[in-house]
């Protein structure tokens, strides 16, 4: 059955067409988002939800969500969306932080020459018939100085364009290189210098505990006189009322404001402040960025649903289509790897590590450590997924621990998993051969070779003869058929495993009926999502 999503805003017909095209049943209601009852009624249809700002997914939507999977946000902020609600749930909730960039840093860049050169106030003066000339003094964007606050995707494109402009660029970024700034001929530069030094001031950082109020009442102290301030990220970087004052004093010459601490803006300590420009948060608004978000989210949407690709996943490691091919498999022996240990482990974990040999060592790890956790966790819980299981071991306190290494043994690569409870540590390896499947390489420390069944029987004993007759006699003679039988063992005459690849579930009463026999120490049937 086809993939059914759910569009409950107004997206673009291009997008419902690219969902459409991909054979996805696609199910366009632009205006349902409004409506948060009959949402909650009908959600439980689908597996992917597409929306803009205008439908709220709180956690009475997602309770009702019995078979969503994704969340698809056109435009980068989510705050329409009960992100934590959504993990526990395991929905992925992605955005589209690429599709208005360009549209964004260029309303950086017009608000900055509408404060320079006063351009709404002369507008409005114009239109009134005034002609003041001589009142609308402005400045000279060529050979200033600009700071960037945060030179990352949008924040880049207004270094490029400022340098267009004959501007010099001053960065502040933290994660930004001195091999990076100079790819893009700016100065990389800490705050103190930038506020000392700049005669604009841009800001392109996401609202963060870090970032919040980086502007703040003592930092806009330090900025140079005369400086023009402009914010088309997030409201809350910049303290408005400090701001307000120093505008009011003439030490800040002027702002250009599209974003508020408080949206909508009714009020606000800049608004009717001479030389101060405000808009109402129309940074993505233009028709190609809505054009743009909105096909990249339906083609995000699709890749996920059919593929499995992740991509700008805001609560899960993001996972591209060419990785999905290559890893799909890795993934899969990850999860069956967490499936083994989960299901022979009766006590609360306290820590998992993961061993990466080799070739797996260079895939994307945040994905895979994802799925072993998410193995582990189906034993308790079933409808845990790779999303919602990390939500789930940090609450429980669980630490996860991964290792890298290069390749050091006869595998091209492999995976150890290990549990370690308050009694014991338990830990399995695998690798996936040539021919794309999972094999389980080593229990315990003893070495194996065992394909993985949907249905399969785990014994440990003493290493003594008569154990495989026994397997063998006592299944067979009540019709439990054996398609694969692996054999391993410490040491001679040491602890000794068996892993049998069944038909069919061992009845319990068969089960007993080893049990009864005194050979062996554990007798534990194993289940695993082979599809």
């Amino acid at each position: 059955m086809a993939p059914k999503v759910l569009i409950s805003d107004k997206l673009s017909e291009a997008a419902v067409q690219i969902f459409r095209d991909r054979g996805i049943d696609v199910d366009f209601q632009p205006d349902l988002g409004k409506d948060k009852d009959k949402l909650a009624e009908v959600i439980g249809q689908y597996d992917g939800l597409a929306i803009r700002s205008a439908t709220k997914v709180t956690d009475k939507i997602l309770e009702a969500a019995t078979n969503l999977k994704v969340i698809g946000r056109a435009g980068i902020g989510v705050d329409n969306v009960d992100r934590e609600a959504a993990s526990k749930k395991g929905v992925i909730v992605m955005n589209t932080p690429f599709g208005n960039m360009i549209t964004t840093a260029e309303h950086a860049i017009a608000m900055m020459f509408a404060v320079a050169r006063q351009i709404p106030e002369a507008s409005a003066s114009t239109h009134a018939g005034k002609w003041e000339k001589s009142k609308f003094m402005g400045v000279e964007l060529t050979g200033k100085t600009l700071g960037v606050i945060g030179a990352g995707n949008i924040g880049g494109i207004v270094c490029d364009r400022a340098r267009g402009l004959k501007m010099k660029v001053a960065a502040y970024d933290p994660f930004l290189s001195e091999e990076k700034a100079q790819k893009m001929g700016v100065e990389k530069v800490e705050l103190e210098d930038l506020l000392a030094r700049a005669d604009f001031i841009t800001l392109h950082v996401p609202l963060t505990d870090t970032t919040r109020n980086i502007l703040s009442k003592e930092n806009l102290a330090k900025t140079k006189k005369g400086v023009r301030i402009i914010n088309c990220a997030r409201g809350g970087l910049v303290d408005e009322e400090a701001l307000a004052e120093l505008l009011k004093s003439g030490h800040v010459a002027g702002a250009a404001f599209d974003v508020f601490s408080v949206e909508p803006a009714k009020e606000n300590p800049l608004f009717n402040l001479p030389n101060v420009v405000c808009t109402p948060h129309l940074g993505a608004a233009t028709t190609e960025a809505q054009e743009n978000v909105a096909l990249q989210v339906a083609d995000q949407m699709s890749n996920y649903l059919l593929t499995g690709a992740v991509e700008n996943a805001l609560n899960m490691p993001s996972v591209t289509a060419e990785e999905a091919k290559v890893m799909g498999p890795w993934i899969k022996l990850s999860d069956h790897l967490g499936s083994f240990i989960g299901q022979m482990t009766d006590e609360p974990v306290k820590a998992i590590n993961i061993l990466y040999d080799g070739s797996v060592s260079e895939m994307n790890l945040a994905a895979l450590n994802c799925s072993v956790v998410a193995g582990i966790m189906k034993r308790a819980n079933p409808d845990v997924n790779m999303v919602s299981a990390p939500v789930i071991a940090k609450e429980r306190g669980i630490k996860i621990s991964t290792t890298n290494q290069a390749k050091s043994g006869a595998f091209d690569g492999y995976i150890k998993v290990t549990v370690v409870t308050d009694t014991r540590e338990r830990s399995i390896a695998g690798t996936v051969f040539s021919d794309g499947k999972p094999r389980f390489i080593q229990i315990k420390g003893i070495n194996i070779d065992a394909e993985v069944g949907a249905h399969m029987l785990y014994t440990t004993n003493e290493d003594v003869p008569g154990i495989i007759g026994t397997l063998g006699q006592t299944l067979g003679t009540n019709d439990v058929n054996i398609a694969n039988f692996t054999l391993g063992r410490a040491a001679v005459k040491g602890e000794a495993i068996a892993l049998l690849y069944v038909d069919a579930p061992v009845p319990g009463e068969v089960l007993g009926k080893l049990e009864a026999t005194g050979l062996f120490n554990q007798v534990k049937p194993l289940a695993f999502d082979v599809a």
